[in-house]
C-alpha cells in the first residue's frame, strides 16, 4: 500500500487523475481540474448542459481512474426515493427484515439527469451527500469514504425537467458548464473514437486510500489571513449586489476556501495563492445566488455578476 507522505507525491497522483481524463475529454481541461479538485475536497459536482456534450462521459472517466465501487442512477419521472437509498425487506424464514441497499450506498455515484427526476425524489440525495450516510426506517447506514458524487442535468430549457431546491444546490461544490466543442476539438473527438472509445483504455490511476490521505493533505495548505479576508470578502458582495436577491451561503465561503488549498495543492504548493480563489470563484458560487428582479432585467447572468464582483475587489498583496 502506498502512503501519501509528502506535497509532490500528492501533487502527482492528482495530475495522474487530470491527464487520464484527459485522454477522453477532449477541450475541457479546466472542467476537468473542478472535478478532481471536488473529489480532493470531499465534495460533489454538478454538470449542466445540453445532451450529447459529455457529462456522463466524464464522470465515467473519473470512476475509471479509481477504484472506488460504483454505481449509476438514471433518474427519471417516475424514480421513487426508495430505489436511491435502498428498502428493508421481510425475510420469512428469519422472521427479521434484511436492509437491501440503494445504488447511493457506493462510493463513487453518478446521478445522471438529476432533475428528470421530482423534488422529493432528488431530496434523498440530501443526507448522503451532506452527511455520508442514509436513514431507512429509522436505522442509518454508513457509506464507505471516500464519498463522490457527480450529478448530470440538462439545462432547466428542456421539457420534463425539475429545477433542483435551493438546499440541493448548495450541496454540490461546483456547478460546471461543459459548452461545446471548437472545430480543431470536434475532429479530435471524432479521431479518438474512430475505432474504439477511448473510455475503454481509461486504467486506474490512484488508490481509495490515496484519495482519502490527499483530502487529509489538502487540509493542511496554508491560507493566508489576507486571503482569508478576500474570500469572506467576495462571499459577503454576493448578498449586497443589486443583480442578487440571494447571496452565497456561509457553506459557499468554506467550499471556496478549501477549494482553494486542493488547487494550490495540484499546482505543487503548500500555500494558497489569490489566483487559486480567483479561479475557482465561478464554479463555486454560480449555483448558490439567486438573480434579483432587477438582474433578470438587465439580462445578467450569475457568471458576469460574479466576474463583476471579483473586478471589484482588488487582489491582496503582502504588505
Amino acid at each position: 500500500m502506498t502512503t501519501i507522505k509528502n506535497l509532490d507525491f500528492a501533487t502527482e497522483k492528482s495530475k495522474n487523475i487530470i491527464e487520464n481524463v484527459k485522454k477522453v475529454i477532449i477541450g475541457k481541461d479546466s472542467e476537468i481540474e473542478f472535478c478532481v479538485i471536488a473529489l480532493l475536497c470531499e465534495g460533489h459536482v454538478l454538470i449542466e448542459d445540453a445532451p450529447g456534450l459529455g457529462k456522463t462521459v466524464l464522470a465515467k472517466s473519473l470512476a475509471n481512474s479509481t477504484n472506488l465501487s460504483f454505481s449509476r442512477i438514471q433518474f427519471t419521472p417516475d424514480l421513487l426515493p426508495a430505489d436511491i437509498t435502498g428498502v428493508s425487506i421481510y425475510n420469512q424464514k428469519t422472521e427479521n427484515f434484511n436492509f437491501m441497499p440503494g445504488p447511493i450506498i457506493s462510493q463513487f455515484v453518478l446521478a445522471d439527469e438529476i432533475n428528470r427526476a421530482s423534488p422529493k425524489t432528488q431530496s434523498a440525495l440530501l443526507e448522503a451527500m451532506d452527511e455520508k450516510q442514509v436513514t431507512v426506517e429509522n436505522t442509518t447506514h454508513e457509506i464507505n469514504l471516500p464519498f463522490f458524487v457527480i450529478a448530470t442535468q440538462n439545462s432547466v430549457e428542456y421539457e420534463g425537467t425539475y429545477p433542483l431546491p435551493e438546499a440541493q444546490l448548495d450541496r454540490f461544490m461546483f456547478k460546471i458548464n461543459l459548452g461545446y466543442p471548437n472545430k480543431e476539438e470536434e475532429l479530435k473527438i471524432l479521431s479518438s473514437q474512430e475505432k474504439t472509445h477511448p473510455l475503454e483504455q481509461i486504467t486506474q490511476v490512484i488508490s481509495s486510500q490515496e484519495i482519502l490521505e490527499i483530502q487529509t493533505l489538502v487540509k493542511t495548505i496554508f491560507v493566508d489571513e489576507l486571503i482569508r479576508n478576500y474570500i469572506v470578502d467576495i462571499i459577503k458582495s454576493t448578498r449586497k449586489n443589486p443583480n442578487i436577491s440571494l447571496g452565497s451561503s456561509p457553506r459557499g465561503g468554506l467550499n471556496l476556501f478549501r477549494s482553494s488549498q486542493a488547487l494550490a495543492l495540484i499546482r505543487g504548493r503548500d500555500y494558497v495563492l489569490p489566483d487559486d480563489v480567483k479561479s475557482l470563484v465561478i464554479p463555486a458560487l454560480n449555483h448558490r445566488v439567486l438573480l434579483s428582479q432587477s438582474g433578470e432585467i438587465n439580462n445578467v447572468s450569475s457568471d458576469k455578476v460574479l466576474s463583476e464582483i471579483l473586478d471589484a475587489h482588488p487582489v491582496p498583496e503582502a504588505k
